[in-house]
């Protein structure tokens, strides 16, 4: 496991949001809830999909954390369209961010930033390779998400590498939050008698989970070292 506290950090909150999910499972009435969100997506899906996508967008340009809408995507819409789902809504709101840090909000977030000693790092560094740059920022926790949309707006990097490198950055991360929130939905199903998984069933859930998150540390962990090499030099 890395000695990042950053990278340590995501992965006390994603253990602690399983346990909270699974005591919700427990002691909340999760069938009568889950029940009635699902009902009313199934049968309202394009509707449901761009709400939902409108809410992320939101969410990023007001620099509210999308983790829980991120979690929501698996338990309502599944792994497959979920990880569409938030990616669309998450490339999305990073880019309105990133306009809107270049245009209007220009002068707010330069002096929000002008004592960021690793942005300024940054900021030489995407001179150079801004595609690269923005891709690790991205895998690596060193960075926050919605700061770091707003914060992109005020450099020089073009906008195709921004989109392009945020949408694969952000990857890794989305289909472990996704992937959680569907075993969430799977354990609360069957714990409200709806689907029998059986002991193969949750066992093979939480054995892809922990591959998950394996290997988006290890992602993680190789990016922020590739990050901080390039910000030293």
């Amino acid at each position: 496991m890395s000695h990042n506290p950053a990278m340590k950090g995501r992965v006390v909150v994603f253990v602690v949001l399983l346990a909270a999910l699974a005591v919700a499972a427990v002691l909340l009435p999760v069938r009568e809830w889950l029940g009635a969100v699902l009902a009313w997506t199934e049968s309202h899906r394009e509707m449901a999909w761009l709400i939902y996508i409108a809410l992320y967008v939101i969410a990023s340009v007001f620099l509210l954390p999308g983790l829980i809408l991120t979690i929501a995507a698996g338990v309502l819409f599944g792994l497959p369209v979920g990880v569409a789902l938030v990616s669309v809504g998450s490339v999305l709101g990073a880019t309105a961010a990133f306009f809107v840090g270049r245009t209007v909000a220009r002068e707010w977030i330069g002096s929000k930033i002008e004592s960021w000693p690793k942005f300024r790092a940054l900021d030489r560094a995407l001179a150079a390779r801004g595609f690269w740059i923005v891709l690790l920022t991205r895998l690596s926790p060193l960075f926050p998400f919605n700061l770091l949309n707003y914060a992109y707006g005020i450099t020089a990097v073009r906008p195709r590498d921004y989109v392009l490198a945020s949408w694969i950055g952000m990857l890794p991360a989305t289909a472990l939050y996704v992937y959680a929130g569907s075993v969430a939905a799977s354990l609360g199903e069957a714990l409200s008698g709806d689907v029998q998984t059986g002991r193969t069933g949750q066992l093979l859930l939480w054995v892809g989970l922990a591959a998950t998150l394996a290997v988006t540390v290890l992602v993680t962990r190789l990016a922020t070292r590739a990050l901080d090499r390039e910000l030293a030099a």
